[in-house]
């Protein structure tokens, strides 16, 4: 039986793991993504969406049905000389049946990034030492905008390099292009690019084909086996 930490931590990967989807280097046009899951053998839906929120502004949102838990996650960016900055952004967990329902702590974290102020803050389910403010640098990002940020430099050859603010914290976050590789998409056989982050003894792949507005299967890995593998179903 799964333990608290290891469902939530779970959970959040899978959320995160979702977030790893953007357009390529051009002008960024709406869509909306579905991805089949497998989460350690239980399955589970999600959606995508990048919707525009104003002049310049969009909001990409992920929302996680499945395994008797909703998870949602959206980060609202502006775009300002060319840099891709995020505004606010909402993280939130709940169970909802089952097992979920005893052992994943309903959660909901908000995040205001102010440029003009130069610092981020968090308000909600967050300790106190992870509230902030933490100072704000040009090029910061939060976890689900690095990633749009990162499918978008792959496409451009750009390095993959990068510094996240997320809950009071900042952290280095560097992507490695692991070469061509060919699989299979909705029954057709694609040429993709494969990315990959290792961090000790966790290690995430994405695969990243020309012409998809999302990557067409990202793959999360904990001590050398499959804990949860998204493919791409229909994009919108």
């Amino acid at each position: 039986m799964p333990n608290t930490m290891s469902l939530r931590a779970g959970a959040f990967a899978l959320a995160a793991l979702l977030a790893l989807a953007a357009l390529p280097a051009r002008a960024l046009e709406p869509f909306s993504a579905d991805y089949q899951a497998n989460y350690m053998g239980i399955q589970a839906n999600a959606r995508m969406t990048l919707a525009r929120a104003g002049e310049d502004r969009w909001k990409y949102s992920i929302d996680i049905g499945g395994m008797g838990a909703e998870l949602e996650q959206n980060t609202v960016f502006e775009i300002a000389d060319d840099q891709w900055r995020p505004l606010s952004s909402v993280d939130s967990q709940r169970g909802t049946s089952g097992l979920a329902a005893m052992l994943v702590k309903r959660k909901s974290v908000t995040a205001e990034y102010d440029w003009d102020k130069g610092e981020a803050r968090w308000t909600g389910d967050v300790d106190v030492d992870r509230a902030g403010p933490v100072k704000l640098r040009p090029g910061d990002l939060d976890g689900m905008l690095m990633n749009l940020v990162l499918v978008r430099d792959v496409a451009a050859g750009r390095p993959l390099d990068y510094r996240l603010v997320e809950e009071g914290r900042v952290k280095r976050q560097r992507f490695d292009v692991a070469g061509k590789e060919r699989i299979e998409v909705a029954g057709k056989p694609r040429e993709a690019t494969r990315v990959v982050r290792r961090d000790g003894k966790r290690e995430i792949i994405a695969w990243i084909v020309d012409g998809l507005p999302v990557p067409a299967r990202v793959l999360q890995r904990r001590d050398g086996k499959d804990h949860i593998d998204l493919r791409l179903t229909t994009v919108h």
